[in-house]
């Protein structure tokens, strides 16, 4: 099974159009993230674990149905913490691709028998996946 996991911070403040959403309305910029990393899982069939630093007393995650798994890092953790613990647990099991600009994380993912890239990479990534979907979407309409 193959797996992205995504600093959505690093992504938020890297994308203008996430950076600038975020400024105005922090959690709108979080679900416009979420929503485009379903639809890239479900574009790729790559598993998407998305992590946001959270605040609190200890971490949780949910699972929209038929979207991504979203883990939100407690109280004196970061999601750099959440994503290198998940990368030390199932990288000997699973393909597990981390897009993070943290060059730390990259290199501790990579460590773990993991791939690393950057965010810009992810978005590059997410992009040709839409024009993919996009051109198969018209050839099945000129059947």
């Amino acid at each position: 099974m193959r797996y992205l996991l995504v600093d959505a911070h690093s992504a938020i403040f890297s994308w203008p159009e996430f950076h600038g959403l975020h400024r105005r309305n922090g959690l709108a910029a979080r679900e416009e993230l979420t929503r485009r990393l379903t639809a890239y899982q479900d574009a790729s069939g790559v598993r998407v674990v998305v992590v946001f630093d959270g605040k609190g007393v200890r971490s949780n995650s949910e699972t929209v149905p038929g979207g991504v798994q979203v883990f939100y890092s407690g109280g004196g953790k970061t999601a750099d913490c959440i994503i290198e613990r998940l990368a030390a647990k199932y990288a000997g099991e699973h393909e597990i691709t981390v897009a993070t600009n943290d060059n730390l994380v990259q290199q501790t993912v990579i460590t773990f028998g993991g791939l690393a890239i950057s965010v810009e990479a992810l978005r590059t990534l997410m992009d040709e996946g839409e024009r993919d979907v996009s051109r198969q979407i018209r050839r099945l309409k000129n059947r």
